[in-house]
């Protein structure tokens, strides 16, 4: 597999699916970058930073604990508490920052064995309550190099304050390769009832440079700030629909849920 950094542009889909029917549909894009080519990327392209300012910037600090340990570092101390093998490339799906800001409800890490293979998916999730949760789900040996995954695990994390923290979460992913065009994620959430939200991101591969960014820019304008503009519009929606509000609870005490382990 070759894990060369790429855009991918597609549509983000939301449905709720109960008590109220709501949709939402929005172009939006994400740069996949493995971790440890950031510092060559910043110098190749003029267009996009590491750590520093820029039209398009990644930050450290934007992700995990945002305690600037370096992207590699804790990913790896995840998997180490995971008992699952470090050492191999991590690629990292995410919106990067535009003109400074960015907001990412979710940011997901695809962690390969040393020898090549997947290991791990690394999920972490943002709130707009300024609070991050992750949750890390080791691959099964069917899983180490299909095309295609599915994964579980129970819903840990306040993100919308129309959702209880009763449910469960089922991620169906298309693995992002260079041989393919195509990268889809898939998250259901599910309570005791059935499905309650369903999302999906469904993306194809563009080479990343600096004119894919330039055109990306212009297509997809502050496409951070929309995002976030979006999220509190579709819920006035919602609200407006008589949906619910539940308050935030306080994060929980650990930063990363470890959902399995190679040997589970």
């Amino acid at each position: 597999m070759k894990n060369d950094s790429a855009l991918y542009v597609g549509r983000v889909m939301h449905q709720r699916l109960r008590p109220a029917r709501h949709r939402l549909s929005y172009r939006v894009f994400s740069m996949l970058v493995d971790v440890d080519e950031l510092p060559a990327l910043s110098q190749k392209l003029r267009l996009f930073s590491f750590n520093r300012f820029n039209l398009f910037s990644l930050h450290e600090s934007d992700y995990g604990a945002g305690d600037g340990l370096g992207l590699r570092p804790h990913v790896e101390q995840q998997l180490h508490a995971a008992g699952l093998r470090t050492g191999g490339t991590i690629r990292l799906l995410s919106m990067p920052r535009i003109l400074g800001y960015a907001f990412n409800p979710l940011s997901v890490y695809f962690c390969d064995r040393p020898e090549g293979g997947l290991e791990a998916v690394l999920y972490e999730v943002s709130n707009t309550f300024g609070q991050r949760h992750s949750y890390l789900i080791a691959v099964d040996e069917a899983g180490r190099h299909a095309q295609r995954i599915e994964q579980h695990c129970a819903k840990h994390f306040h993100v919308s304050p129309f959702l209880d923290l009763d449910m469960r979460y089922a991620f169906r992913v298309e693995l992002p390769d260079a041989d393919r065009q195509g990268l889809g994620i898939g998250i259901t959430a599910s309570d005791a009832q059935g499905p309650v939200l369903a999302a999906r991101f469904d993306a194809r591969r563009r080479p990343l440079g600096d004119a894919a960014l330039a055109l990306v820019f212009f297509s997809h304008p502050l496409l951070t700030l929309k995002v976030v503009a979006a999220i509190h519009w579709e819920a006035l929606r919602l609200w407006a629909k008589g949906a619910r509000f539940r308050p935030c609870p306080p994060a929980p005490a650990q930063p990363v849920s470890i959902v399995g382990t190679k040997d589970s």
